[in-house]
């Protein structure tokens, strides 16, 4: 008996000795808001941001105060346009898009208290696309189905709920015409909820 306790005892001090060297993992929901743009060279001035949203997943695990935090949610960008020579030319571009975030990150403090760093790669896939713009632009409204970006950005965790702030800088052009070169910038505010 003495034994099956002491073999007990082992296993179990070994089997949470094993659990405390596993990294940290949470996942949860996420929803925000985006300011978004789309910076075009060549020829067209007067460029307007939209405001838009994003909801979806996000899981985080890591140890030793760096974390890896992949993402995928759908949201909205575009941006407006105005022209202005000897005639205004108008032109507006929406998008829904699906973004895959992958941020690495290290924190400061607590694991339900603390301030977050994180900077990573995301693609972003065209869902659905609406434009218009006037005749002239008419080779605008062609767009690629992804596009790639670069995130950075800052983060706090109160308890369950993790806060974002992050900026989003396109590296690729997402426009197909010869004549203009178009990136995706943004910010995103997000609110998210760990599930577990």
């Amino acid at each position: 008996m003495k034994k099956i306790i002491l073999l007990s005892c082992i296993v179990l001090s070994t089997s949470l000795a094993a659990l405390a060297q596993l990294p940290s993992f949470t996942g949860g929901i996420k929803a925000g808001l985006n300011y978004s743009s789309l910076k075009t060279k060549n020829d067209l001035t007067d460029q307007n941001g939209i405001l838009g949203y994003q909801f979806g997943v996000f899981t985080r695990f890591g140890g030793g105060g760096f974390y890896v935090q992949p993402e995928l949610y759908l949201g909205s960008k575009g941006n407006d346009f105005i022209k202005v020579d000897q005639n205004a030319v108008k032109g507006k571009v929406r998008f829904t898009i699906l973004d895959l975030p992958v941020l690495l990150g290290t924190k400061i403090g607590l694991s339900k208290l603390n301030l977050r760093f994180m900077a990573g790669p995301v693609l972003s896939f065209l869902i659905n696309k609406k434009t218009t713009f006037d005749s002239a632009y008419d080779n605008l409204k062609d767009y690629k189905d992804q596009a790639l970006g670069l995130q950075a950005g800052a983060g706090v965790d109160l308890g369950s709920l993790s806060v974002d702030l992050r900026y989003e800088a396109g590296l690729s052009n997402i426009n197909k015409s010869d004549t203009y070169s178009q990136k995706q910038n943004l910010f995103h505010l997000s609110l998210g909820y760990k599930l577990f």
